[in-house]
């Protein structure tokens, strides 16, 4: 990619969304929700502080990552649709050989309930 952001803007590549749910339903186009993981692709130099240092960034491209859910801005960069937003939109660094998409949404940890046990009368 030939783009480079300015500042602390990082530009970042959505994953694919889930076709199923965690219990096997075919999810339609029009239901699913926009990934709120991605690929970082480019990052700018960092910002600078009230010092005029500049403060580099903590992610660097090639991470996978978490970011809000209605944060940044799309646009199409070389007939690729990306998403530019700034560092503090990123939740977080998903670390390599990690549980997938799944895992960190809770929707494949199988929420563990006790069961209902009847009280002696």
């Amino acid at each position: 990619m030939q783009f480079r952001p300015l500042h602390d803007r990082v530009v970042i590549r959505r994953l694919a969304a889930e076709e199923r749910s965690a219990g096997g339903i075919i999810i339609p186009d029009t239901a699913k929700e926009k990934p709120v993981e991605g690929e970082v692709l480019a990052v700018g130099p960092g910002a600078r502080d009230e010092a005029g240092t500049l403060v580099p960034l903590d992610i660097k491209p090639g991470d996978r990552v978490l970011f809000t859910k209605y944060g940044g801005t799309e646009v199409k960069i070389q007939g690729e649709e990306v998403v530019i937003l700034r560092e503090s939109d990123v939740l977080g660094v998903i670390a390599p050989g990690s549980a997938s998409r799944a895992a960190t949404t809770g929707a494949a940890a199988g929420a563990k309930h006790k069961p209902k046990t009847k009280r002696a009368a």
